[in-house]
């Protein structure tokens, strides 16, 4: 979309697709592109043909370290909320019996240690090279210019020799989310409600910072809420996807 632009001004403006244009717009592009980051998310989902008329929730914190009433956790249920919103489905009203329980489960593991191999450039200077001149020293009693040859050497430069290769040891942490929808059906004695579907997702990183990863670990799962995933997926999400901005907006 170009804005600030009127029609004749369009008409008249250099073309994309030649010229200096064209080199420095795809040169933009690539360093645009290029700032976005994006996270390695892994989802495990299950889910069982009654998880179709399950429309309506409650949703209860399984988080023992985390009160509910604690802002922590609303922001978190939040985040859920907006997810499931996603998917069609509403919070039960007060004194409403909902169709499922989702149990809401998030936090972070234990330290990991990983062996990473890390890639750099590497560079060499190059000695510049020697050369003469002529250059003019002075000019002789009859006014004529005197000249010498002197020998100087041009700038070093630096150039491109390859990458080299090295490992490093990482700690990383691995940030969860877990969320269970259980059938809100009287049971038998002893036995527990019947799960409708279940949402597991996991994102490593060197950052421990939960309520920082909790957006992209919710937008991650909008699309396994009552799906079966057929075994682990890994996934890359964008920090800038519409799913983010969507769980974003609704906090």
């Amino acid at each position: 979309m170009i804005t600030g632009l009127s029609r004749e001004s369009v008409a008249h403006a250099p073309s994309a697709t030649s010229g200096p244009f064209a080199t420095t717009a795809l040169l933009l592009v690539l360093l645009l592109s290029g700032c976005v980051s994006s996270s390695e998310v892994k989802i495990d989902s299950l889910s069982k043909p009654q998880a179709k008329n399950a429309i309506s929730y409650e949703i209860k914190n399984r988080n023992p370290l985390v009160a509910d009433d604690s802002l922590r956790y609303k922001e978190a249920a939040a985040m859920v909320k907006t997810a499931l919103s996603g998917k069609g489905m509403y919070e039960a009203p007060p004194n409403t019996k909902p169709d499922v329980v989702v149990d809401l489960d998030y936090g972070v593991g234990p330290p990991l240690t990983r062996r990473e191999t890390v890639s750099e450039p590497v560079y060499v200077t190059i000695p510049g090279q020697m050369r003469t001149e002529r250059v003019q020293v002075g000019t002789d009693s009859l006014g004529r210019p005197v000249y010498q040859t002197v020998t100087v050497q041009e700038p070093p430069r630096s150039e491109f020799a390859g990458f080299r290769e090295y490992v490093v040891t990482v700690v990383v942490y691995e940030k969860y989310l877990k969320l269970s929808a259980r059938e809100n059906k009287e049971q038998a004695e002893g036995r527990p409600s019947q799960e409708v579907w279940t949402v597991d997702v996991t994102s490593e990183g060197e950052s421990r910072d939960i309520r920082k990863n909790m957006p992209i670990l919710v937008a991650a799962s909008i699309d396994y809420i009552g799906r079966d995933s057929e075994g682990q997926k890994t996934i890359r999400i964008k920090d800038n996807s519409s799913d983010i901005a969507f769980i974003r907006k609704g906090l």
